[in-house]
């Protein structure tokens, strides 16, 4: 679930001109203003390269400033960290071979320069009242915040609802797990659900970050709502992959990860990402698991004990069926250890048992 590096500067981009920082009161002035702008966040020798005319500033940066100097015509460059404007009215030349879908000039030359300095370029739109930011060879047009609330709420609601789901079946799941009953059919609906609440997660993200200060509630919300999801995806997985798999375990959820849509709805997709053949028969086959993702609830049994415990058990039946010197074998079990994880065991069976029948 991890983004790429073109994302990640797309994200650091928006946070430095999300509602509450200085930048943003900046543009807001200036549409407000109906001045339009072309604001270049950086400075270097290719950004001095692209720049013709213009003149020096040097001075620190306030919104009262950067709206003042858009009122002449040229583009202003700011520090990377937006803590000085270094210039002001300045005409930007940048390579007209680079590609660029854009129509109008303030907008095709800010892509162009984007592209060729590799720092963000914000684009404020006169008459469309707009306000565009372009990183590499990425755009991004922001919403009035009103409308961005409206969408994060929205988007919120259905993480919520897709959360519930992916507690139900993840808990059935466990049921089954105990019972040693469980197919790979049951293991791959939890890996689908779990896998829409991370993408829908990653939604909501996005909308928190671009919100700045007008989102910190939803962000409390979203990290209420996905803490824990994480860990549980990749003790599901390890749970459940294929035992012959060829692929390093960061590489099956690097693939689930890039599942198409589609993809991620049809359970033979999932399986095949998993490391198992593209049948149905394969997904009615029986899959036991490890025991990662019951030994990972139990509180204050550090990972590695719970890697020791799989390795010389390796499935949860043998783990649950071991007795206090069968634990006690293990390396970094003691007396005390041996009986937490007993203990542990058994409440979480009877608790997923009693909720499924329940």
């Amino acid at each position: 679930m991890a983004p790429d590096k073109p994302v990640d500067a797309m994200r650091a981009t928006l946070v430095a001109i999300a509602p509450g920082t200085g930048l943003r009161d900046g543009l807001e002035r200036i549409l407000r203003a109906q001045t339009g702008a072309l604001v270049v966040l950086g400075d270097n020798a290719v950004v001095q390269q692209v720049s013709s005319s213009g003149f020096g500033i040097g001075e620190d940066f306030s919104p009262q400033r950067l709206s003042e100097l858009a009122k002449m015509d040229g583009a202003i460059v700011v520090s990377p960290d937006a803590a000085k404007i270094v210039r002001a009215n300045v005409h930007l030349v940048p390579d007209p071979s680079i590609p660029t879908m854009e129509s109008g000039t303030r907008h095709r030359t800010a892509e162009r320069v984007a592209r060729q300095t590799g720092f963000p370029v914000v684009a404020v739109s006169q008459s469309m009242h707009i306000v565009t930011v372009y990183v590499d060879s990425q755009k991004w047009v922001l919403e009035d915040v009103t409308a961005l609330l409206t969408r994060a709420n929205q988007a919120l609601q259905t993480l919520e609802r897709y959360k519930q789901r992916l507690t139900e079946v993840a808990s059935n799941l466990l049921a089954l797990e105990v019972e040693d009953q469980a197919t790979l059919r049951d293991a791959v609906t939890v890996v689908q659900r779990i896998e829409m609440v991370g993408r829908i997660a990653s939604e909501v993200e996005a909308l928190v970050v671009e919100l700045g200060t007008e989102g910190r509630l939803m962000r409390l919300q979203l990290e209420e709502l996905m803490g824990g999801v994480e860990t549980e995806r990749r003790m599901l997985v390890r749970d459940h992959v294929a035992q012959k798999r060829m692929r390093s375990f960061d590489a099956v959820l690097s693939e689930l990860s890039a599942l198409s849509p589609e993809d991620l709805l049809d359970p033979i997709a999932v399986a095949r990402a998993l490391g198992y053949p593209a049948s149905p028969e394969s997904l009615d086959a029986a899959s036991s698991p490890r025991g990662y993702r019951i030994l990972s609830k139990i509180p204050r049994l550090p990972m590695s004990v719970v890697e020791r415990i799989v390795s010389a058990f390796g499935r949860l039946p043998k783990v649950m069926s071991a007795s206090n010197d069968d634990l006690l074998a293990v390396e970094g079990v003691g007396a005390a250890r041996a009986s937490l994880v007993k203990d542990g065991l058994i409440r979480l069976a009877e608790s997923s048992i009693l909720d499924r029948y329940l």
